[in-house]
């Protein structure tokens, strides 16, 4: 992997962290779906640029200029990304987001079809995926010009048809040729471990100006943990076995596992770990208004941070769960026991104080990684 990627992948977490200005603060459901949406599409963009990535060098030539662009488009969206669903002063954002988005994956297939010169049943799959896609584009920028509901549903419309087409691509063409096994994992796991240092810095916006106080610092230390946690599942235990698995297969096997594993399976990871940030973020906000005596409407957890926070972490645990089921590991009874009790303690996340539910879960995770090391003990090297 190559700084340049790296650079890449910096402009694409920080469209994350718009799709969380997004959001907002606290959270509503609308908010998350909406975010949700958007960060899928971003994730499919990125996903395929990691894949062209792994073709061709990414900082040479013609593909050094085409991912410049890329990145320019990637960039001016992320910087629309808190307008994507509303129009205001200046530019039209929807239409400024999704016309980057457009520019961003016609990019990305020219650059394709370029790279793929010298296997003619590539470049015809890539054609293939480039019509699918240029229809998907047409609801993402009709949607762009309309308002409310309709605006929604195009939307949707187009994550349908452009998910759905690149399943369609993939069973009836077969997935891309993956040329480099270390990359790909390699690639995965630096845009993982951005995201989770993205979930400490929404922990420094919700303590404010109350950073130096004890209470509040004890929290936000009792989130390090849930996010060490998410980093120890993940790099020590499910990463490094998937590697070695991605890199022994051969073939469509391996294809298919850097499609499902990878490809597919990391946006679980990615979203877990957003989401949970965000309950993170309100638990550490009504920690640091109560210590500084104000009082807001509730010192509960709203159902939209007990969602974020329980949610975001279930997900994460599920998400890690077919991970290693799609990359051929044992994954035992344990593991699937934790990830439902994170969904099933959800209400009571909304029950308890702000502190006392991230304890809950911090420890949960904790679990989580204790009851795993005799497995991995076991496992040959």
């Amino acid at each position: 992997m190559t700084p340049f990627e790296i650079f890449f992948d910096l402009v694409f977490v920080f469209a994350l962290t718009r799709i969380m200005v997004l959001i907002g603060r606290p959270p509503t459901p609308v908010a998350m779906a909406q975010g949700l949406l958007l960060l899928v599409l971003l994730w499919f963009a990125w996903s395929s640029y990691t894949w062209l990535g792994n073709q061709t060098r990414a900082d040479v030539g013609l593909a050094r200029v085409g991912f410049l662009v890329a990145m320019a488009a990637l960039f001016v969206a992320a910087l629309a990304m808190p307008r994507a669903w509303s129009s205001g002063p200046g530019a039209h954002g929807p239409l400024l987001v999704a016309s980057a988005y457009v520019l961003l994956r016609a990019v990305h297939l020219l650059l394709y079809h370029w790279a793929a010169g010298g296997a003619p049943g590539l470049r015809s799959r890539i054609r293939f995926f480039a019509v699918v896609s240029a229809a998907g584009w047409v609801p993402l920028l009709l949607g762009a010009l309309a308002s409310g509901a309709t605006h929604a549903l195009l939307w949707v419309l187009a994550f349908v048809i452009e998910i759905g087409g690149q399943r369609l691509a993939y069973g009836w063409r077969g997935a891309w040729p993956l040329r480099s096994p270390a990359h790909f994992t390699e690639r995965h796991g630096l845009v993982l471990i951005i995201a989770l240092g993205e979930s400490l810095v929404a922990a420094g916006v919700g303590i404010g100006s109350s950073v130096t106080a004890p209470p509040v610092l004890a929290v936000a230390l009792i989130g390090f943990v849930a996010t060490v946690c998410l980093w120890w599942l993940y790099f020590d235990r499910a990463a490094p076995a998937a590697a070695r698995a991605l890199a022994a297969a051969a073939g469509d096997r391996r294809d298919r596992i850097a499609a499902d594993a990878y490809s597919q399976t990391h946006l679980l990871l990615i979203t877990g770990v957003i989401y949970l940030a965000f309950g993170v973020e309100q638990v550490l906000e009504l920690v640091a208004a109560a210590h500084r005596g104000e009082h807001p409407d509730t010192d509960r957890l709203t159902w939209t941070g007990a969602v974020a926070l329980y949610g975001g972490a279930a997900l994460y645990l599920a998400g890690r769960l077919v991970f290693r089921r799609l990359s051929g590991q044992p994954v035992g009874t344990a593991p699937p026991t934790v990830a439902a009790l994170a969904l099933f303690l959800l209400p009571v996340g909304r029950l308890l104080p702000p502190a006392v539910a991230l304890a809950v879960l911090a420890g949960l995770l904790l679990t989580a990684v204790l009851v795993e090391r005799p497995v991995r003990a076991s496992l040959p090297a």
